[in-house]
């Protein structure tokens, strides 16, 4: 059954009153009520990239308690939509529960090892990587399967952080989190010169047109999640998107000699 959400007017007070009354608990019911879906869609986003085995239940329910953290912590008197400042605390908490649980079935571990014996055999016979289908001759079974079968292993291919490389003479052991890069990482520099772009591109905009230029391309919404956040439709953000791009194109070209091009 879909949740029903009030009218603005109305969360606007429940808020108010729970910031007064943080004990209620009615109050705090009606806020996860009212936010749910925010919970229901990040939830079924990140299970649709997840291999079998993983409960969107289990995510749904870590992503609920994200969203009472953010009941308790937000604050009403800073002008930020509670939308924008929840998602990522929803979605951190459902991240945090896939990295705590043992989300990989015995089973694929089970066929994941046959398929390592049956490579490692193939390799000494061929004295090279072996084909899908020498494996699937090997093993007595369709291509397909070994297919399956090697996208499910990959689900077991994590390494443990706290592994031990070597010992050291100092009271520290390297271990694999002391020598893995870290392909992810920002260089300090890139980071203040995306700072100062940023702030470069949305000067004169108003607030609904800098949130959208930050939204799409610094935090990777779509459209649609942009208009939940924003309070708009689809096809708003789209048509508001469409003319910001083509005004910063039409000022950045008259800018065009500041930059040395």
């Amino acid at each position: 059954m879909a949740t029903k959400t009030a009218p603005n007017e109305e969360i606007q007070e429940v808020w108010k009153q729970y910031k007064a009354d943080s004990e209620n608990v009615d109050l705090r019911n009606r806020l996860i009520e009212q936010y749910m879906p925010l919970v229901r869609y990040n939830g079924d986003r990140i299970w649709q990239r997840l291999p079998d085995g993983v409960e969107l239940d289990d995510l749904i329910s870590a992503g609920i308690f994200g969203l009472m953290d953010a009941i308790d912590a937000f604050d009403t008197d800073r002008g930020v939509k509670f939308e924008t400042y929840c998602v990522p605390r929803i979605r951190g908490a459902m991240l945090d529960e896939l990295r705590s649980m043992d989300w990989v079935p015995r089973l694929v571990r089970s066929k994941a090892s046959k398929l390592g014996e049956a490579k490692k055999k193939l390799e000494a016979r061929y004295g090279r990587a072996p084909t899908e289908r020498e494996i699937s001759a090997h093993m007595e079974i369709s291509v397909a399967e070994v297919e399956k079968m090697q996208a499910d292993a990959s689900a077991v291919n994590l390494v443990s952080l706290n592994k031990k490389w070597y010992e050291t003479d100092s009271y520290k052991d390297v271990r694999e989190i002391d020598i893995l890069e870290d392909k992810k990482g920002e260089d300090p520099t890139r980071r203040v010169q995306k700072g100062d772009l940023m702030r470069l591109v949305t000067k004169g905009l108003n607030r609904n047109e800098r949130l959208i230029i930050i939204l799409y391309y610094y935090e990777e919404l779509t459209m649609k999640e942009i208009g939940a956040t924003l309070d708009l439709s689809e096809s708003r953000v789209s048509q508001m998107h469409s003319s910001i791009v083509a005004r910063l194109q039409e000022q950045l070209g008259r800018r065009r000699p500041e930059f040395g091009t």
